[in-house]
């Protein structure tokens, strides 16, 4: 009798472990599958040019940092201005991924908060994002000379990861 009581205790105390180490993880930290990958091979036209392309591969030999963006993205507005401080501080290439967005809203959109990228790819349907394992805008990659990912932020970049994580990384990336 007394280990048919204690048959329910046991399960609701897995289950409050398993809650209680799941509440203490970051949700920006979650790993991804993409760290120390090469980054996806994709060609897709630029947002200011539509007869221009983009691809990885016009990268290679350079560390740099793309920014998966969009015009309706509310976080995307948030992190713009520390992006415009990177942009203006030209410590890495950064290109901008517009992502599942209208041509003329992503140009209006830099054009009212201003334009940190080096260029801006435009990703319609959102294929390229997919293959970087995107599932929410902002997300910012981090790609070694060699195109290998080295660093992916979920969510708005802020001044914290920014100091204490991607510019060491870019520096580091760099010196190598």
């Amino acid at each position: 009798m007394k280990v048919k009581h204690l048959i329910p205790l046991a399960i609701f105390l897995v289950i409050a472990i398993f809650l209680g180490i799941g509440l203490t993880r970051d949700p920006r930290k979650l790993p991804s599958t993409f760290i120390d990958k090469p980054a996806p091979a994709f060609r897709v036209p630029q947002v200011h040019a539509a007869d221009k392309t983009f691809s990885p591969q016009d990268m290679k030999g350079q560390v740099w940092m793309m920014n998966v963006y969009a015009s309706w993205c509310t976080a995307c507005r948030v992190e713009h201005p520390l992006l415009v401080e990177i942009g203006k501080s030209n410590a890495v290439p950064l290109i901008g991924l517009d992502y599942k967005d209208k041509r003329e809203d992503a140009l209006k959109f830099l054009e009212q908060l201003g334009n940190p990228y080096t260029l801006s790819a435009y990703d319609l349907d959102g294929r390229v994002g997919i293959d970087f394992g995107v599932y929410g805008v902002p997300e910012t990659f981090i790609i070694d000379k060699q195109g290998v990912i080295r660093h992916k932020q979920i969510g708005p970049i802020t001044p914290e990861a920014l100091q204490n994580e991607i510019l060491p990384l870019i520096a580091k990336l760099k010196a190598a």
